[in-house]
């Protein structure tokens, strides 16, 4: 009902039967509806406005009696009388001024105890097989790879019908991982030759329909995981590697620390809103500054022969790439249309959740240690 019809005489059939019936409480249609019933549908004199926001339909008849104290008369808009037919009217106490409601506190939107307790939880079994022995942490990378290939070919096919093989996905993931770590560069290149050239073959096994589609996507996911990942695997083959693939897990999560630090309490500008509304402008310029500054103490007291002006520059290069990985995620999550890619970590979200900005990573600190200080 607009604004005008307000207090207006009802239009005709309004209080008449529909066809659900008649209307709960309106006065009877016909000769009976008589010059003294519609005495009652007069507008109400105005009167202070009692209580809040209510549901009440302005045009429906109440039974007579008192009010109970939570059925107070709605209010119509801009101060209008409210139509409130059968309503006795009763001098009602003014309210006092309501006060201004207190502004809600940001959020994160996620179980932050929780998100903590498994970052925790993570980081703890990832140093633990790190420092112990460097085959278990390849089991690990190799663990994580699996997990992520189910994630990402499971919302493919759920949400966009594409039917990625995942046997041959995982067994050569996880291939790939060892070829890595035992053959360097060269391995990690062939092992994803022959994963993709798998993914072919495999899906020839099923209907022509939908082929195209399913080995690209295959492609694309052994690409994206587990070649991404096996730079992890080659950082650790150097004699200082467990703190080669320390400070890469360190400044990729200080990155995303400084700029979910720095976003949250300054953000305003956004930085790609069409890709993932809540990045802003100030949240980079954080992940930037902890970056650069973790680079710079990781490179003088964590890698042998390094220097803190060469951690300025990995920081940096850091923030950039787990900010665009980061990105590319949440283009791949608004493409298909949701929010977490698992549910397997609570308050992370799944696995691929969790290495979004730290697959495009691996590649930009392996180069850079490379450059900086050799393959050692």
């Amino acid at each position: 009902m607009n604004d005008s019809s307000w207090g207006a005489p009802p239009q005709a059939g309004y209080w008449g039967p529909s066809e659900q019936g008649p209307v709960q409480g309106a006065a009877p249609a016909g000769p009976t509806y008589d010059a003294q019933d519609a005495q009652h549908t007069r507008p109400m004199p105005n009167v202070p406005a009692h209580g809040g926001d209510q549901d009440d339909d302005p045009g429906a008849a109440r039974t007579g009696g008192p009010l109970f104290h939570d059925d107070a008369p709605s209010t119509a808009p801009y101060g209008e009388p409210s139509h409130n037919p059968q309503s006795p009217q009763e001098p009602m106490p003014s309210a006092a001024p309501q006060p201004a409601p207190a502004p809600q506190k940001k959020s994160a939107g996620r179980d932050l105890g929780a998100a903590i307790g498994v970052g925790v939880g993570l980081g703890a079994v990832i140093v633990a097989s790190l420092f112990v022995v460097k085959a278990v942490f390849v089991g690990v990378i190799a663990v994580a790879v699996v997990v992520g290939l189910w994630e990402l070919t499971s919302r493919l096919e759920e949400r966009k019908g594409i039917k990625a093989p995942l046997v041959p996905l995982a067994v050569g993931g996880a291939a790939m991982v060892v070829a890595g770590y035992v053959r360097g560069a060269e391995g990690a290149w062939v092992a994803m030759a022959l994963t993709a050239l798998a993914v072919l073959v495999w899906r020839m096994t099923e209907p022509p329909e939908g082929y195209l589609k399913d080995v690209t996507a295959g492609v694309f996911a052994a690409f994206y995981v587990p070649f991404l990942a096996t730079f992890v695997a080659m950082m650790l083959t150097a004699d200082d590697g467990p703190r080669r693939v320390l400070t890469f897990l360190l400044l990729t999560v200080v990155s995303d620390t400084g700029a979910y630090a720095v976003g949250w309490r300054f953000g305003k500008n956004k930085l790609a809103p069409r890709i993932s509304p809540g990045k802003t402008r100030e949240g980079l310029f954080g992940a930037i500054a902890f970056a650069m500054a973790a680079g710079a103490l990781c490179m003088q007291f964590l890698i042998d022969d390094g220097t803190w002006r060469q951690g300025l520059v990995i920081g940096l290069a850091v923030a950039a790439s787990a900010t665009l990985g980061d990105l590319g995620e949440s283009m791949i999550k608004r493409d298909l249309g949701i929010k977490d890619m698992g549910t397997l970590l609570p308050g992370h979200g799944g696995i691929m959740d969790r290495l979004d900005s730290l697959l495009p990573t691996a590649p930009v600190v392996w180069l850079l240690l490379v450059l900086f200080v050799g393959s050692g």
